[in-house]
């Protein structure tokens, strides 16, 4: 079932805005206060409260959600409902106020809110906030109808924007979409707690303008603090008529939409080269300099651990840990093998290292990939004896190592692998290049997170 918040309005100008612009002490002129109708199964409940007012140069859009008719609604319909919130103004911010309550509600009842504004369908599961772990950030002794909860979506602020278009100048990218701010927020009194990640990916899909050529269009970008931008995985879909990109994000963060057209020249000849130049333009693999990509040199450890955070769109500069003793700050790799670290796709030799410049063997490579299918979501499921009749048609299978096999099988099964010269799993021979760009390219297609 799908409930649907409709803001209606008649622009009465009878709104009780009380926003502090910031000069002053006055609270800006609303400029439009009306109801919220949730219509589930053809009957209408007015459920909230949207307000419009001018904060400076930006039009702000409220949207106070009534707890209690939401819960009521959530109860009707049981399990799995969409709440869907849309805000047909052309507002540069428009928050979403809830209660750490309703979050939970909607979390216990496996809900989803799908909140629309002129430009932007986002698309959150509520059980990837993870309500309790925000509560005892909180303090556990303030009950969750206190907490208030706000989701934006917004026009970043100038600087944000300019950021974004110096970034793009700099690396020859070109804009296809105007930045959008997305941002969560749980307070109460004077403690905030900001969620910036979540449990599972979350869609946000942002209208193309009309003009824009689709093979003009590569991938969707996140913002990070130091101005670069890093991948994220997005597929083109039309909705309601519409072009939209697909972002599908485990954070919350500043995103865009990108065209970058990104080739090597030695690989112009080469089997993987459809994969290489893709994954390339999309920014998850970079080259050896002066225009190669030297596609059949075996890969570090290290190194496929960057490709594959910078595939699944987690990679973020500045956000390294001390994991492991042989990988310390300084070394280019750092955030990248502490962030597979956090997302549990490596785990080390087990004595404390984690061996960064040593080459990595196909076999390990499919156990990070596995690892990486259950962040994707992409599972393999088997028959019986289905897993030992796939591993048989391979000649090698059996000099795979005990721990790699569950792995390699999976890897064969959503077809991420397909083996070397039809028959050989070679699980002890090293990787290359060309190799872990295909990999990480068929991850992201059989998980639907970009377009095969």
């Amino acid at each position: 079932m799908t409930v649907s918040a409709v803001i209606t309005g008649d622009n009465s100008g009878s709104g009780n805005g009380n926003s502090d612009s910031g000069e002053g002490t006055s609270s800006p002129p609303a400029t439009g206060n009306t109801g919220a109708d949730i219509p589930v199964n053809d009957k209408e409940e007015n459920a909230g409260i949207v307000t419009t007012i001018q904060e400076g140069d930006k039009t702000v859009t409220t949207v106070s959600i009534d707890q209690s008719k939401v819960e009521q609604k959530l109860s009707q319909e049981g399990k799995g409902a969409i709440v869907t919130i849309p805000v047909t103004d052309k507002s540069d911010v428009v928050v979403y106020e809830l209660t750490g309550q309703t979050v939970k509600s909607m979390e216990a009842k496996e809900a989803v809110l799908q909140i629309k504004t002129d430009n932007v369908i986002y698309t959150l599961p509520a059980a990837y906030i993870n309500m309790m772990a925000v509560s005892q950030q909180i303090g556990d002794q303030v009950a969750l109808q206190d907490i208030k909860v706000n989701i934006m979506v917004a026009t970043p602020p100038t600087d944000t924007v300019k950021m974004v278009q110096d970034t793009a100048n700099e690396n020859s990218y070109q804009i296809v979409v105007n930045p959008v701010e997305f941002n969560i927020t749980f307070t109460s009194g004077s403690k905030t707690v900001d969620v910036s990640t979540f449990k599972g990916f979350v869609e946000r899909a942002i209208a193309i303008p009309d003009g824009i050529d689709s093979s003009k269009i590569t991938t969707g970008i996140v913002l990070n603090t130091d101005g670069t931008f890093s991948h994220v995985p997005t597929t083109i879909s039309i909705i309601d008529g519409r072009r939209y990109a697909k972002i599908n994000s485990l954070t919350n963060s500043t995103y865009s939409v990108i065209y970058s057209s990104k080739t090597f020249a030695d690989v112009n000849a080469h089997w993987a080269k459809e994969a290489v130049n893709d994954m390339g333009s999309r920014l998850v693999i970079d080259g050896s300099g002066d225009g190669r990509f030297e596609p059949d040199r075996d890969i570090t450890r290290a190194e496929f651990a960057g490709i594959i955070v910078k595939g699944l769109g987690v990679m973020r500069p500045g956000t390294g840990k001390d994991i492991f003793s042989d990988v310390t700050k300084g070394n280019w790799y750092y955030d990248a093998v502490a962030t597979a670290y956090e997302y549990g796709i490596i785990d080390g030799y087990g004595n404390g290292t984690f061996g960064p410049a040593d080459k990595i063997t196909r076999e390990q490579a499919m156990t990070m990939t596995a690892r990486a299918m259950k962040i994707t979501g992409l599972q393999a499921e088997f028959k019986e004896n289905e897993a030992e009749n796939l591993l048989s048609g391979f000649a090698d299978a059996g000099y795979s190592a005990d721990y790699a096999k569950s792995s390699i099988v999976s890897c064969i099964k959503t077809g991420i692998i397909t083996g070397r010269d039809g028959n050989l799993v070679a699980p002890k021979n090293n990787i290359t290049r060309a190799e872990v760009a295909v990999f990480v390219r068929r991850l992201l297609q059989k998980s639907g997170l970009i377009l095969e």
